[in-house]
């Protein structure tokens, strides 16, 4: 088995409903946990398979669950990040919306990993049709016995609750999200403390991403070095990877952790007829651009942050040589703008400023004097200037953009027109 995310998903096939899942193997994991394995060994699995966060951090998943006390008070929470509003992402809403009991049992093993009471789900307010494929699945549980009150006979007990967002990018970051969950203004808290000490409603919370949960399952079903095995790379698993742009088929792909963006690139059938590869962001809008000299780099944790790139959310956004690059990075650099929080003068008029000259640029007014400006504000609202990464990932498309397709930039300016209209 060397999809285990998807092996439960066909196209045009409607998600398994419980019964169906359970016939495909589903919820022996938790039965096998909740019978046979105490929580510090089943945390002890995850640390060993190298699974690490797949939201864009890459975090040991393991570890972070082991943060939380031993002795810390009740109750205590675990929250999946289903927001998802990364540009160019959409790797969680096909887990959610095709095999969702893969996804609630992972919750449910992470929920017990950490000895958490109340599970609440975050989701993307878009996502309708996730919300109605988890809020019948959730029922389907509960009315299974694999959540409420003593767990199939165990002394665990468990609530999971769906809450769908009212919509802000920020409410990605674990600390935005957990304020949004309380009800609060959508804004970064200081760290320490951390969510597993302190999060929601100040108690100790685990917040994990929907692929990261999905992966749990398989763990406890085939074990460590069985999902070790499955990746080319130190990092455990496999990884849905996915292209969007002007390739022939966008979509998205189960592949070995470590792939490369020429494997992900042949599986969406190439280039459109017509144009060429110019550049690609690996993971999402806030990477760092590559270019076709690093296709063959390994697509893992490790080797794109050796060519100034991180794998992020495995999500590739595709530049061809028919495209804008200083387009691009405007209508990216617009999209985080509008979606600072405010928190950090960084952040909120750092690239506020940065969309105010490439809209310019874009307009025919660029000035002599803008490029500099530019590489300045990348150094403003960089790594260690803000409350959170928002800003920071704003920076990686611009910085690489300025590095890459530097001459495009100049010859806005020089021109005082952009050259593809």
């Amino acid at each position: 088995m060397e999809t285990p995310l998807t092996q439960n998903i066909r196209p045009g096939q409607e998600p398994l409903d419980r019964e169906a899942y359970e016939r495909a193997g589903g919820y022996q994991a938790l039965r096998t946990a909740l019978k046979s394995m105490t929580p510090a060994a089943l945390i002890d699995a995850v640390k060993n398979s190298n699974l690490r966060g797949r939201g864009g951090a890459g975090f040991s998943t393991g570890l972070k669950w082991s943060l939380v006390p031993k002795d810390a008070p009740h109750p205590r929470y675990l929250v999946a990040n289903a927001d998802e509003m990364e540009p160019g992402t959409f790797k969680d809403r096909l887990l959610l919306e095709r095999d969702p009991h893969q996804f609630l049992e992972g919750m449910m093993l992470g929920s017990y990993a950490t000895a958490t009471d109340v599970a609440y789900i975050f989701l993307r307010g878009e996502y309708t049709q996730a919300a109605k494929t988890l809020t019948r699945a959730i029922a389907e549980a509960y009315a299974a016995g694999y959540l409420g009150k003593n767990i199939l006979g165990a002394s665990y007990s468990l609530e999971i609750h769906l809450h769908t967002s009212a919509g802000r990018y920020m409410c990605g970051e674990e600390t935005g999200l957990l304020n949004a969950l309380e009800g609060k203004r959508a804004n970064p808290r200081t760290k320490p403390p951390y969510p597993g000490v302190s999060g929601l409603w100040g108690m100790p919370t685990t917040v994990n991403n929907v692929e990261t949960l999905s992966c749990v399952p398989h763990i406890v079903n085939h074990g460590a070095e069985w999902f070790r095995k499955l990746s080319r790379t130190a990092d455990g698993g496999t990884k849905l990877y996915g292209a969007s742009g002007k390739v022939k088929q966008p979509g998205l792909w189960e592949l070995p952790m470590g792939a490369t963006a020429r494997e992900v690139l042949d599986r969406a059938g190439g280039m459109r007829e017509g144009v060429r590869l110019r550049g690609f962001l690996p993971g999402g809008a806030s990477t760092d651009f590559m270019t076709e000299e690093h296709l063959d780099v390994p697509l893992d944790f490790t080797e794109p942050q050796k060519v100034g790139s991180r794998l992020g959310t495995g999500t590739m956004i595709i530049l061809d040589d028919g495209t804008c690059p200083v387009g691009m990075v405007w209508n990216l650099e617009q999209f985080f703008a509008r979606e600072s929080c405010g928190w950090c003068t960084p952040c909120w008029s750092g690239l506020a400023w940065v969309e105010r000259i490439l809209r310019g640029m874009e307009e025919g007014k660029g000035q002599e004097g803008d490029l500099e400006k530019l590489t300045f504000q990348t150094k403003f609202f960089g790594p260690g200037h803000t409350f959170c990464a928002l800003a920071p990932g704003a920076a990686e498309p611009l910085q690489s953009g300025l590095k890459y397709f530097h001459d495009d930039f100049e010859r806005h300016i020089r021109e005082k027109r952009c050259p593809w209209g």
